[in-house]
């Protein structure tokens, strides 16, 4: 029997993890079906069960289900669990359900092995304090920046952020306006508002020299935050496109035990965007 897994969501049409899971089985030799299902907003823990009291062998999870799933989870991984949410589910070999959070692992991996940039040592800034943030500070903390400050429009948010995560590394919270006379090796858009053309208001002169910038959010064009970042001096501008490939490697890794080669794919959805 072919193996089944499946990425819920409501909506979920638009998901591209069905594409780069297929394409990872191809070149791993992993026989599996990968398919989209789409959630009743009132009815995920159900699906949840009825999927692996099937042939179901692993989930991954989209909006707006991740809460629920960190909730039905029996087991967390550490960075699910600080996380507050879980986008990949599995049984463990003790019948157990089993939550993982691969954003973070994901991101890191396309900044660091992709693009090729290095954390260790730098002032890294994330914008937003909500659940993507939460999901990248602490793989973003393992990289040993000097400094990780999460700026916020409401600072009570970012300040519930720093508390959480206070005793893996070096975190600091502030508000935007906070932001005026400090320098960042590394800023990280880990708000939507690009997607709906808006950004949070920046100095001008917030990057430092040969600074990175990243945008958790990806489109066929660049972000306007991508394009902020090129205006105002980037080394580089990234987009999200990447980390989203990388998360789903993470996650085939969870089940298959078997890390797949990603660049052939991202190479494949730039193309067709």
């Amino acid at each position: 029997m072919t193996d089944r897994y499946a990425v819920m969501g409501n909506p979920v049409a638009h998901s591209k993890s069905p594409f780069i899971h297929t394409a990872f089985a191809a070149q791993c030799n992993q026989a599996l079906r990968y398919e989209p299902l789409l959630v009743p907003l009132d009815g995920f823990a159900q699906a949840v069960t009825d999927f692996f009291a099937g042939d179901g062998k692993g989930l991954n999870i989209t909006v707006p289900f991740k809460q629920q799933a960190w909730e039905m989870a029996q087991v967390r991984a550490e960075s699910a669990a600080l996380a507050g949410a879980v986008n990949t589910l599995l049984r463990n070999a003790d019948g157990l359900l089993e939550g993982h959070n691969t954003d973070g692992p994901g991101l890191v991996r396309d900044l660091t092995v992709n693009a090729g940039g290095e954390l260790r040592g730098k002032r890294v800034l994330i914008l937003g304090a909500g659940g993507a943030t939460r999901g990248i500070v602490l793989p973003l903390l393992r990289q040993t920046p000097a400094e990780l400050v999460i700026a916020n429009r409401t600072v009570a948010k970012a300040e519930a952020l720093q508390e959480l995560f206070a005793e893996h590394g070096p975190v600091q919270a502030c508000g935007f306006a906070d932001l005026a006379g400090q320098r960042f090796d590394w800023v990280i858009n880990a708000t939507a508002a690009s997607l709906q053309g808006e950004l949070p208001p920046l100095p001008a002169d917030l990057l430092a020299p040969g600074a990175w910038c990243c945008d958790l959010m990806y489109a066929a064009e660049p972000t306007v935050f991508c394009r902020w970042a090129q205006a105002h001096g980037a080394a580089k501008a990234l987009d999200g496109l990447g980390m989203l490939v990388e998360q789903a490697a993470e996650a085939f890794l969870l089940w298959r035990g078997v890390r797949p080669e990603t660049g052939e794919v991202l190479r494949r959805l730039r193309q067709a965007s």
